[in-house]
C-alpha cells in the first residue's frame, strides 16, 4: 500500500499568506531604508546650504568681525550636520 500525503487547504493557505507577508515585510524594510537615506541626504544638504547662506549674508555686511563669527558658526553647523547625518546613516544601515 502506498501512502499519499493529503494536502490541507487551510495549512497551504496559511503558508502562502506567511510567505507573502514575509516578502512584503522585506520590501517595506528596503523602502524604509531608501526613504531614510533620501531624507538624511536632504537634511544634510539643506543644513549646509543654510549655513552657506548665513555666511554669504554676513559677508555682505562688510563687517569683518561679523563675517568671522558667521564663518565659525557656519563651520560648526556644517560639521554638526555631517556628524548627525553620518550617525543616522550608520543607524539606518
Amino acid at each position: 500500500m502506498s501512502t499519499q500525503t493529503k494536502s490541507n487547504p487551510i495549512t497551504d493557505s496559511i503558508e502562502t499568506a506567511t510567505e507573502k507577508v514575509a516578502a512584503l515585510s522585506e520590501k517595506a524594510v528596503e523602502n524604509g531604508k531608501r526613504t531614510s537615506s533620501v531624507l538624511i541626504d536632504s537634511y544634510e544638504k539643506t543644513f549646509v546650504a543654510l549655513a552657506d547662506s548665513y555666511v554669504k549674508a554676513a559677508r555682505s555686511t562688510n563687517a569683518e568681525w561679523f563675517s568671522t563669527i558667521a564663518d565659525a558658526q557656519a563651520d560648526f553647523a556644517r560639521e554638526a550636520a555631517k556628524s548627525y547625518a553620518g550617525a543616522a546613516r550608520t543607524f539606518v544601515g
